[in-house]
């Protein structure tokens, strides 16, 4: 059974990591959500400073209010680069992705959302353009010094399909990840991401068993910017092709829905809205627990 989870950054104060870890847990849980995808900030409600004592009161109280934490993700990736242009920057992001993978473990996560680089950022205008093959290069060598410790530790790290122009087709983050040879190493599949180039079904039965996780979200290819992301069911996702395609690979983990930005009044009804939609996509009722 799948489970419903509710991404960190998608309530109030998640995204600048002001909202306290425990009122999120709490929150998820009061709107139906089975699960949270908590997320690693450099500062904040869950920092890098983070340390094993902390994650084991976050633990404790998800398990207080019947909520679990089966995977994380962070916004760092994009100053703490393994395909950075900087040698200083490449060795930071090797530093904070151990930590993060090491945080990740002590909450009891499975899961690791991981960024590897990007060719540009589309968000930073006049930043670095980097090119394709030397991000390849700069991540696989990254990659290569943490995973020890992601396979030590028992966490995935799932390679996220972003706007990063850096493996853009299914075929690619096969064999992306097939190069490593580690069970540490997988997908993390957004659905909505896809939709600016490609259909997230195809990614999902070419991927198979390197899916790692799945981030729910909704997008509208017309409008084809940011501004394209939608409150799920109200873009062009397929839905009921996506859920065809997750039974087809026997796909068990979270779907983690991603809501950003908030709304700007009474935000906690996307939080109820995305629940329902959710519910509706699962094919399953709201009181359903398993």
């Amino acid at each position: 059974m799948l489970i419903k989870s509710l991404n960190y950054w998608s309530l109030p104060g998640g995204l600048d990591g002001t909202l306290a870890v425990e009122d999120c847990l709490e929150t998820a849980r009061r709107h139906g959500f089975q699960a949270v995808e908590l997320c690693i900030g450099e500062a904040g409600a869950l920092g890098l400073s983070a340390d094993e004592a902390r994650c084991r009161e976050i633990m404790a109280y998800a398990e207080k209010v019947d909520i679990s934490v089966p995977s994380v993700a962070s916004g760092l990736y994009w100053d703490y680069a393994l395909g950075s242009d900087s040698p200083e920057d490449r060795e930071r992001a090797v530093a904070a992705l151990e930590q993060m993978i090491r945080i990740t473990s002590w909450l009891g996560a499975r899961t690791l959302l991981t960024i590897p680089g990007a060719v540009d950022v589309f968000f930073q205008p006049g930043g670095a353009v980097i090119p394709y093959d030397t991000v390849w290069e700069r991540s696989v060598a990254g990659l290569k010094r943490v995973l020890p410790l992601a396979e030590e530790c028992g966490v995935a790290l799932g390679i996220e399909n972003v706007w990063n122009k850096f493996l853009t087709s299914p075929m690619e983050m096969a064999r992306f990840i097939d190069q490593f040879e580690s069970p540490a190493i997988g997908a993390y599949v957004d659905v909505a991401n896809v939709l600016a180039y490609g259909y997230p079904e195809q990614w999902l039965r070419v991927l198979g068993s390197r899916v790692k996780g799945i981030h729910f979200k909704d997008f509208r290819r017309a409008v084809g910017t940011v501004e394209g992301f939608v409150d799920l069911l109200e873009g062009d996702v397929d839905w009921p092709a996506v859920m065809q395609a997750i039974a087809e690979i026997g796909y068990r983990g979270p779907v983690a829905a991603e809501m950003i930005p908030a709304y700007r009044h009474y935000p906690e009804v996307r939080i109820a809205n995305t629940s329902r939609a959710m519910d509706a996509i699962l094919g399953r009722n709201a009181t359903d627990r398993d």
